[in-house]
């Protein structure tokens, strides 16, 4: 039996190794050779409580080379200093607009609907969405333009580099780069606009604008919590093709800071991804198989076991379950401390799904930012 159990370790493990390595042939950075574009963009951030961040959030948004840009910024009834700062800065740069966002309509939620009203505000034909905790470098806006040229996608993103402070954001937040280039087929994903392939990150999102308002933009989106794979698939059932590049050094991005922002900040996007009853059943047996238990048995066979080909099994195991965390940790600038934590990381993130699934069951809604979101 413990053949068994560790023949399906060794199996389950290496799957995301394999994968991880096809798709990082795949998912490379934009082109560097965008000289002779000069794109008109429109960088667009909806604002909510964001006095903290949004100066920095700026600067780095005008601060773009070799492109028209203009920052347009929608402060999203902040009950803080936010609107205050993007004010003083827009009267010192003609290329920032700060935008009131009208009353939440019912049945919205607020970022869908923050992203809607600034595409309708924004004067350019791309539209670069990100969050106000994004700092784009000089060349990252022009670089994206002449990837969706290049790939012929009406919408492209990119995970930006991740800043991470706590043991909890080290340990969960670089699972973003897990989730998706170990389960997810880049060059399968280029080759259909099926739905199933959608993927993306809400942090950055660039988009022409004629494919956006005919596809139906934020609104065919409006109750998502988790615009990173709901907008790429309202793409894509468009027929529209959606792509992915590498903007870990074009972007930077601190997603949340500390336990409860990562607990409640994940689960809020939960159940539009991976908590659903089938899939989150298959990926939890799958996880733990390959990335948890190779970890817990591998003590065990060489405490009870005098076989050295069943301890050698065992190390392989855990060395597979380990790799693909690690090939992301380099490929990335991730956290050393989170890529050693990752088995409990796996349980961690597992655990994040299953609380989201169990509250949508009993009707719990979902928080974030003040606000009370129901799903649809």
């Amino acid at each position: 039996m413990i053949w068994i159990v560790l023949i399906a370790c060794v199996l389950a493990a290496t799957l995301p190794l394999l994968m991880i390595i096809s798709n990082l042939k795949a998912y490379l950075p934009p082109p560097v050779q965008y000289e002779n574009l000069r794109p008109q963009i429109s960088i667009l951030i909806p604002a909510r409580n964001e006095e903290g961040g949004i100066e920095a959030a700026i600067q780095c948004a005008l601060a773009t080379e070799d492109a028209e840009v203009e920052v347009v910024v929608l402060d999203d009834h902040s009950e803080d200093n936010t609107a205050a700062i993007v004010s003083k800065i827009a009267m010192l740069d003609s290329r920032v607009r700060l935008e009131k966002a009208p009353e939440l309509p019912p049945g919205w939620c607020g970022k869908q609907h923050a992203c809607h009203v600034l595409s309708q505000r924004a004067r350019y034909d791309y539209l670069l969405f990100q969050d106000a905790d994004v700092r784009l470098k000089k060349d990252c806006a022009p670089r994206l333009v002449a990837f969706m040229q290049a790939s012929k996608a009406e919408l492209v993103s990119g995970i930006p580099w991740q800043e991470t402070g706590t043991w909890s954001e080290k340990m969960l937040i670089p699972l973003i780069h897990f989730v998706l280039l170990c389960f997810l087929p880049i060059k399968r994903m280029r080759m259909s606009t099926s739905p199933a392939f959608a993927a993306g990150c809400g942090q950055l999102f660039l988009a022409r604008k004629q494919s956006y308002e005919q596809m139906g933009g934020h609104a065919s989106i409006k109750q998502s919590l988790h615009d990173g794979i709901t907008l790429p698939r309202a793409y894509r059932k468009n027929g529209m093709m959606t792509d992915l590049c590498d903007v870990t050094n074009l972007a930077e991005c601190r997603m949340y800071r500390g336990f409860g922002q990562v607990w409640f900040g994940l689960a809020k996007n939960a159940t539009e991804g991976m908590a659903k009853p089938f899939l989150l059943t298959f990926f939890t047996i799958f996880l733990l198989m390959g990335q948890v238990i190779p970890f817990g048995i591998v003590g065990l066979i060489w405490y009870f076991e005098s076989c050295w080909g069943l301890r050698l099994v065992s190390v392989i195991a855990v060395f597979l379950a380990y790799s693909a965390r690690f090939v992301a940790k380099v490929a990335f600038r991730q956290s050393f401390f989170g890529a050693l934590m990752h088995p409990l990381g796996i349980l961690i993130l597992l655990a994040i799904q299953w609380y989201a699934l169990i509250r949508q069951g009993i009707g719990k809604p979902s928080g974030w930012k003040g606000r009370a979101y129901h799903g649809s």
